[in-house]
């Protein structure tokens, strides 16, 4: 199987060199990353108990190939991945996928797509509330390759305004929830001087319709600021279903949906001469659990705490403990409200970067930290990332308590 994914990207490789007015580049990736589980909360209980709750380390090998080539009037393009995994004490997992695959034409202003594309929207850095078709996992720790959405895409440009229409996810079940939804989507860009305006528009066949706004505006050389909020009818999440009785025999965390609900953003960034840039934002989630949903989270958890010291069998505790994880998928954020704060430097080869998203509600605090170095052909990175605040704070609980990686 290995040499048949070799030899096909050999091909694709030489396909695409003597194509004419074709374009193309193949990166290689090598990461190990590590993780320590937490210790405090559920999670830990359920560790300690022998089921594993954090990811293991693992390391992996990537080879991407990505290129464009023309097709008659038209132009197609393509990125491939092919992945061997190593998760410890596991044996090799191997994948081959595609992250996009699209034909792209156009005339007079008009542009046109179809197939699977990565399309991302809104002006946020930590959070996105208008990314309405990619619907990106924000902050992850490893920055990778995003796998587009299958849509189908018509714009209109002129020098200052620009309108998009898209079909995303059109072939895809009507129940498919989260980023999986058919949806329609709708943007329309206008720039005003040294203002940009988007506003945004989306009608899912599930979760119905949202419309949003968002600007972004450089005030000056070294000032920028931005501003982004939406309405949603409603939203894909899950909540506790009591099984009716002390200990559940399977997850008691079931789909639900939420709604209305509001997302907004504000938050600007400062850049010196140096290359020294302050990013500042806070953001407003409506989707993410209230507060009373946590501390009912919590008292469920003080319970079957109570059943382990009660003598209950000790791996239908643990398994419950591990089902209470399910509550950090609700949404893309843990608390309602969130501070962050990033301060990066561009120097040479080197960029260095630290940032911190805080919880003002219970003290919660993640920081992380990232070397970069960045050659012509060679890239070195390497991150750490720490759960930090009280041991109730939520950000405590997640399954890793460090986590860290190393790629070139």
């Amino acid at each position: 199987m290995r040499r048949l994914v070799l030899l096909a990207l050999a091909c694709g490789c030489a396909t695409l060199a003597h194509a004419e007015d074709a374009s193309w580049n193949a990166t290689l990736r090598v990461r190990a990353s590590g993780a320590q589980a937490t210790d405090s909360g559920p999670l830990a209980a359920a560790h300690a108990a022998g089921l594993a709750v954090s990811a293991p380390s693992a390391a992996v090998l990537e080879a991407e190939l990505q290129g464009s080539a023309p097709l008659g009037p038209l132009r197609v393009s393509a990125d491939l991945l092919v992945r061997s995994e190593r998760p410890e004490g596991e044996r090799s997992q191997g994948r081959l996928g595609i992250n996009e695959a699209y034909l792209a034409g156009g005339t007079n202003g008009w542009q046109w797509s179809a197939g699977k594309k990565v399309l991302s929207w809104d002006v946020g850095y930590g959070f996105r509330p208008n990314d309405v078709v990619q619907q990106e996992t924000r902050r992850s720790l490893v920055s990778l390759p995003l796998e587009g959405r299958p849509l189908l895409m018509g714009e209109y440009f002129t020098a200052d305004r620009a309108w998009t229409l898209v079909a995303v996810n059109p072939t895809t079940h009507r129940h498919a929830t989260d980023a999986r939804e058919p949806a329609l989507a709708a943007r329309l860009y206008q720039r005003d001087g040294a203002i940009d305006w988007h506003g945004f528009a989306r009608l899912g066949v599930r979760t119905g319709a949202s419309v949003g706004a968002a600007a972004a505006w450089v005030v000056n050389e070294s000032l920028a600021l931005h501003a982004s909020a939406r309405y949603l009818r409603r939203d894909d999440s899950v909540a506790y279903v009591s099984p009716g009785a002390p200990l559940a025999s399977r997850n008691p965390w079931l789909f639900h949906q939420t709604g209305p609900a509001r997302q907004w953003l504000i938050g600007g960034s400062w850049t010196t001469a140096e290359q020294i840039s302050l990013l500042l934002e806070a953001w407003r989630d409506d989707t993410a659990p209230s507060a009373a949903d946590w501390r009912g989270w919590a008292t469920r958890n003080a319970e079957l705490a109570s059943l382990a010291r009660a003598g209950a069998p000790a791996l239908a505790v643990a398994g419950n403990q591990a089902w209470q994880a399910s509550a950090f998928n609700a949404a893309s954020a843990l608390r309602r409200n969130t501070l962050f704060a990033r301060l990066s430097w561009t120097h040479d080869n080197w960029q260095p970067a630290i940032d911190v998203l805080y919880h003002p509600q219970d003290g919660g605090c993640m920081l992380t930290a990232a070397l970069a170095w960045q050659g012509d052909r060679l890239k070195l990175e390497t991150g750490l990332r720490r759960h930090a605040g009280p041991a109730s704070a939520l950000i405590r609980q997640l399954p890793e308590r460090t986590q860290g990686y190393v790629m070139a």
